[in-house]
């Protein structure tokens, strides 16, 4: 066990440090999750946070609790993402230098916006290890306090003040569900709900291609994850956190798992039903609302961040209406004489589908002296409007091939 454990008190000091510069984000009431899993689903939108995520909690209260000699020498972090800015902008607001290594790899706007909220930024390397390795070095050469973005027990009391205004806002909350990457966002939140009052369920929510937590959970011991194949790539660890990992076997209930299509949809529902920007990271608690095993209970969803590039984003979208058949791409040979085309198009303005895009090629047709294979997108509202219409197709003599 840790020679320090972390207490409630620890996230109540947390709490007073922090206020007067992050936000108390306040409750959501999703009726759209709600229908969809059962429950009544409430979402804690840490996207809203300065800095666009959670981890400014941490960041601050660990920044704040440092010596006189510690703020004069400087901070140092490593981090592609969220923990970045919010080190930066906790320093800044302090005043204390900050240094940020990152992946060469990292998007030039996750860099600038590290280098807006007042840190150095030092590229260093093409994976995560790689910057942390370096950002160790300089702690030791230049004498930085480095800043651990989820193995600290400040940085995790930190983010356990969000446990506090969950349950201020919402008393009779039978379940809280956590995203989980290095454990210390729902190491803290764990905590401080369940000291408040212990019949809280906490549920952690990690990507299937990303669970090193869950396999440590289940196994009793730390498990690294072999492999990395997420989208949610602000959980992507494969170490999880030693001091995380003891917490979470205390105080967490279950760790259940999401697919990266699953995480693509609830992205899409979030934007369209509640106008809320999501990361993929952020919504995997979202993402598991269909998998829990019990009905009309109160639950809390937290989304964890925003910070997501547009050209991510409009990829995501894109995806989450072909998942949620939204769109409906289809081909069908016909006969290449006049009308065909025309017939197609009243079968869907029938059904109320709205044509996107039409592709009508001869070519694509093997025997196309006879033939032409037609290919459409059409605006969908659902999968049953999707059967609806390739009945319709279907019952006027038209074999169809789905495209997506």
């Amino acid at each position: 066990m840790m020679e320090k454990q972390l207490k409630f008190k620890d996230v109540l000091d947390a709490k007073e440090r922090i206020k007067d510069i992050c936000v108390n984000t306040k409750l959501i009431y999703s009726s759209d999750f709600s229908k969809e899993c059962g429950n009544e689903v409430y979402i804690k939108p840490e996207n809203l946070q300065i800095t666009g995520a959670f981890k400014l909690r941490g960041a601050l209260n660990k920044v704040s609790k440092l010596d006189a000699l510690q703020k004069k020498k400087g901070l140092i972090a490593s981090s592609a993402g969220n923990h970045a800015q919010g080190v930066a902008y906790a320093s800044s607001k302090l005043g204390i230098k900050s240094t940020i290594v990152m992946p060469e790899t990292t998007p030039l706007i996750k860099v600038q916006a590290t280098k807006n909220y007042g840190a150095d930024v030092v590229l260093k390397g093409t994976v995560y290890d790689e910057a942390y390795e370096e950002a160790k070095r300089l702690e030791k050469e230049k004498g930085y306090t480095f800043v651990h973005p989820f193995n600290d027990l400040d940085v995790i009391a930190g983010q356990g003040t969000i446990g506090i205004e969950i349950m201020e806002e919402l008393k009779d909350v039978n379940a809280v569900l956590v995203p989980i990457g290095g454990g210390g966002l729902i190491s803290g939140i764990s905590v401080a709900c369940k000291s408040i009052n212990p019949d809280v369920k906490i549920i952690g929510v990690q990507s299937e291609g990303a669970n090193s937590m869950k396999l440590s959970f289940d196994s009793g011991k730390l498990t690294y994850a072999k492999t990395i194949d997420t989208i949610a790539d602000g959980a992507a660890v494969k170490k999880p956190g030693d001091v995380t990992f003891e917490i979470i076997k205390e105080y967490v209930d279950e760790i259940v798992t999401v697919s990266d299509q699953e995480l693509m949809e609830a992205v899409f529902v979030v934007l369209e039903k509640h106008k809320l920007v999501a990361e993929a990271t952020g919504v995997m608690s979202l993402a598991a609302l269909k998998k829990l095993n019990f009905k009309n209970k109160k639950v809390v969803s937290l989304i964890s961040g925003g910070n997501i590039d547009v050209v991510t984003m409009a990829s995501l979208l894109n995806n989450g209406l072909v998942s949620r058949g939204r769109v409906f791409c289809f081909s069908v040979k016909l006969k290449d004489t006049p009308g065909q085309l025309l017939k197609i198009s009243e079968i869907l303005a029938k059904k109320g589908a709205n044509v996107i895009k039409l592709d009508h090629n001869q070519f694509k047709a093997i025997d196309r002296l006879k033939h032409a294979v037609l290919e459409v997108t059409v605006e969908t509202n659902g999968h049953n409007h999707v059967d609806e219409i390739v009945k319709a197709l279907n019952d006027e003599g038209y074999n169809i091939l789905k495209v997506y």
